[in-house]
């Protein structure tokens, strides 16, 4: 019999009545009926659950979802182990995971462990002197397990506008809780929405 790797579905469940960043539109799912078949209405943020921020986001001028060359979402990636942190992740927190050029780096945080059942706007992030670090080693994409990279509130927009203007592809929303810390084989696909600043995303881990 063949082997398969063993799949860790790290993307959040999309339904009516989920969390979403404050002021964001949520989900919301018509069902209709054709003829012959049912399909549904769906209407949401493009930067619902589990989801991808590319340059648009920020910059006016700022290239769209569909323009990331497709390799950067699939490929090894780094899982590190930042449940200690309280409040933002910090260049102290990094510098012992020896960031690389090209690396998909993930973190896992004590967002994870608490769940998503309701948003809290203690959630940890990335702190802007983390984010100029981070963009200096130019790694390929970061991803964070909650719904912003940013401090809630912040006027420092760094953790977003470093990484994103140099190129690294931001993963927000992802479900950590499972995942031990180490390597893994990512797959980030977001929908192909021309144009447009972000997507929602299926994001799994193999090992």
């Amino acid at each position: 019999m063949r082997d398969y790797p063993t799949v860790f579905d790290i993307s959040l469940p999309l339904y009516e009545g989920m969390i979403s960043y404050p002021n964001n539109p949520g989900l919301t799912i018509e069902p209709m009926r054709t003829k012959t078949s049912f399909i549904s209405k769906l209407s949401m943020s493009s930067h619902t659950g589990t989801h991808v921020d590319v340059p648009r986001h920020v910059f006016e001028d700022g290239i769209g979802v569909d323009a990331i060359d497709p390799a950067v979402f699939v490929g090894p990636c780094r899982v590190l182990d930042m449940t200690h942190v309280k409040g933002g992740i910090t260049v102290a927190d990094l510098e012992s995971a020896a960031l690389k050029e090209g690396e998909r780096i993930l973190v896992k945080t004590q967002n994870s462990l608490r769940g998503f059942h309701e948003f809290y706007d203690d959630y940890i992030y990335l702190d802007g002197d983390a984010a100029e670090y981070v963009a200096a080693r130019k790694i390929a994409l970061f991803g964070i397990d909650s719904l912003s990279i940013k401090k809630k509130g912040s006027d420092d927009v760094r953790a977003h506008n470093e990484l994103l203007k140099n190129g690294i592809i931001i993963f927000e929303g992802l479900d950590l809780a499972r995942v031990m810390p180490g390597e893994y084989f990512f797959i980030g696909l977001p929908l192909k929405l021309v144009g447009l600043d972000g997507a929602p995303v299926r994001a799994v881990l193999l090992s």
